[in-house]
């Protein structure tokens, strides 16, 4: 079997998915059976979990570090819960992705060894798995509090809305942005009661972050994306794309700074803030880092940068950690 870059090629007679990490958990230990519905849900690309998962982290641990009771035996089940519901809805997202984008996906030669396109699993047995999986996320849901519920179910507008985008905007990614970054204004509120304006701006700062990585991830598909009609702001951008990142990252820094000022500042715990702020700078030099390394006509280098925002998000998960453990 042919590889390109340690990667498998697109159509590979075993199943495995072009852009997948050679050697994950998927393709080598899952139970054959199981594995086209894992590959739908991108369990053998985890970086999109943890891309959904921090902001739900940055919410609790920010409102734990607001609160003057600090972190509660609770919260260890809002982050829990999170992982595993973010696992799931990530994972019903995509299926979701896929059912829509079908005929889409087999026209590009990254997606084209999709579950669906290569004909792994119908798209009847793809809408049966999105409900399996959607089912499973709503029992973690109901166990958090009434508005964290109400949040939830709310969420399922823009990840609904988000596959279509691409076909009707320039910017899909602030859609995506607005689905991915939900988890902040949910886990606030699942430990807080109620929904505040850290939250909010966290949820803001959370958006330009998406556009930032999510531009990045996006300048793979540029060549296909334009010969098939799909919109993104890689191709929006285009060689101006660098100035654009650097406006996405200062916005990114700016608002989650504001963020946990809004927070911090009433508490009056200066070592809490500084801690909490320093998680934020960190993840702007990280942002700056990845575009000192960036070439967007180089397919290998994006998905690598894109892959490498699992650490950008979690600086700041860890320093709001921090802040609330005092």
């Amino acid at each position: 079997m042919g590889e390109a870059n340690g990667r498998p090629e697109a159509g590979a007679q075993d199943g495995r998915v072009h852009d997948a990490v050679r050697g994950n958990w998927v393709d080598t230990l899952a139970p054959a059976g199981t594995r086209p519905y894992l590959r739908l849900s991108r369990a053998d690309r985890p970086i999109g979990t943890w891309l959904l998962l921090l902001p739900c982290w940055w919410g609790v641990m920010l409102a734990a570090a607001a609160d003057p009771g600090g972190l509660a035996w609770f919260d260890l089940w809002i982050v829990a819960g999170c992982a595993i519901g973010a696992f799931l809805m990530r994972g019903a997202g995509c299926t979701w992705n896929d059912i829509t984008d079908r005929d889409i996906d087999g026209s590009v030669a990254r997606t084209k060894s999709r579950p669906i396109p290569s004909g792994s699993v119908t798209p009847r047995q793809a809408f049966g798995w999105l409900v399996v999986q959607s089912l499973i996320a709503f029992c973690i849901l109901i166990t958090f509090n009434g508005s964290a519920i109400a949040l939830g179910i709310l969420s399922l507008l823009p990840v609904a809305v988000y596959p279509f985008a691409k076909r009707f905007t320039w910017w899909p990614q602030v859609f995506l942005g607005l689905a991915f970054n939900w988890g902040a204004l949910l886990a606030w509120t699942a430990h807080t009661g109620s929904l505040g304006l850290p939250a909010v701006l966290l949820y803001a700062g959370g958006i330009a972050w998406t556009l930032f990585y999510d531009t990045i991830y996006a300048h793979q598909d540029k060549e296909d994306d334009a010969l098939i009609g799909v919109k993104s702001t890689a191709r929006l951008f285009g060689e101006n794309t660098g100035p654009w990142l650097r406006g996405f990252m200062m916005a990114t820094v700016t608002l989650l700074s504001l963020g946990v000022l809004v927070a911090l500042v009433p508490g009056g715990n200066v070592l809490s803030l500084v801690i909490a702020l320093a998680g934020v700078w960190a993840m702007g030099w990280h942002m700056a880092w990845q575009l000192g390394k960036l070439d967007i006509d180089d397919a290998d280098t994006c998905l690598r940068l894109f892959r490498s925002n699992r650490d950008t998000g979690l600086l700041p998960a860890l320093f709001f950690a921090a802040a609330a453990l005092l």
